[in-house]
């Protein structure tokens, strides 16, 4: 009964496949059997990343509402039979598309800060590079946000999906606010600044969403350009200040 499972499941993601139904020997066989397993696992969440990353891409070119499940198996390349499998509904396949990418900026901007190393300056810097980061700053990536983000209102799932997110990337700019005023003697609230600091990088995504000739070249000289601007004793629009670098930044011009 379990080879025949898994051989149903082999059948639909290669829909073109026959069900081929293996007796096995023994206990003898069952390295191959866990073997078998693992493979099993690791094709079912490849066919789940290419299906989200279909979604990413149908979420860019058509928009939130136009996005349909039989538009993302063409995009994969797989049958519907496939996305039904996976997800069984178009809203699944959304959260888990919204869960993909909110996990992967927080990742992104987490391992940023780590390597900015032990100064204040060399992390908010990493940070804010972190935005900018060609990993999730892409043209398709930035326009599916714009499509959760549009929605984001009316779909209490959604805002809790990445709430918890937001209020850790708000209390580290916080944070590091906090830290470069002890440090630099600023005359600021850190709060103030931190939403200051957060809503301009948003309203730099909004300009690459929009379209209006801003790159992610200029979008990060701006960037850098403001913590400059807010920090000078800290930051230059080229980097963090000698003094306040990173070991590996020091000797940089």
């Amino acid at each position: 009964m379990v080879t025949i499972w898994a051989s149903m499941i082999s059948m639909l993601d290669d829909p073109g496949g026959k069900v081929t139904v293996k007796m096995r020997a023994g206990g003898g066989e069952q390295g191959l059997i866990d073997g078998e397993k693992r493979g099993r696992k690791a094709s079912r969440e490849t066919r789940r990343q290419q299906l989200i990353e279909a979604t990413i891409d149908s979420l860019a070119k058509r928009g939130y509402s136009d996005t349909t499940l039989a538009d993302v198996a063409v995009g994969a390349g797989l049958s519907r039979g496939i996305v039904n499998f996976h997800f069984e509904s178009k809203e699944n396949l959304l959260i888990a598309t919204l869960q993909f990418l909110s996990e992967e900026y927080s990742d992104n901007w987490q391992a940023a800060l780590e390597k900015g190393g032990p100064s204040v300056a060399g992390r908010l810097w990493a940070l804010v590079h972190a935005d900018f980061s060609r990993k999730i700053c892409t043209k398709r990536k930035i326009a599916a946000w714009g499509a959760f983000w549009g929605e984001a209102k009316s779909r209490p799932t959604y805002q809790a999906l990445c709430g918890a997110r937001d209020v850790k990337y708000r209390e580290t700019v916080i944070a590091l606010c906090t830290e470069l005023k002890a440090e630099g003697g600023y005359d600021y609230q850190p709060e103030p600044i931190a939403l200051s600091l957060c809503a301009m990088l948003e309203g730099l995504w909004l300009r690459l969403l929009m379209g209006d000739g801003t790159t992610r070249e200029k979008a990060l000289e701006a960037a850098t350009a403001f913590v400059a601007a807010v920090f000078p004793r800290h930051l230059t629009p080229r980097g963090p200040r000698p003094d306040h670098a990173p070991a590996g930044q020091r000797d940089r011009p």
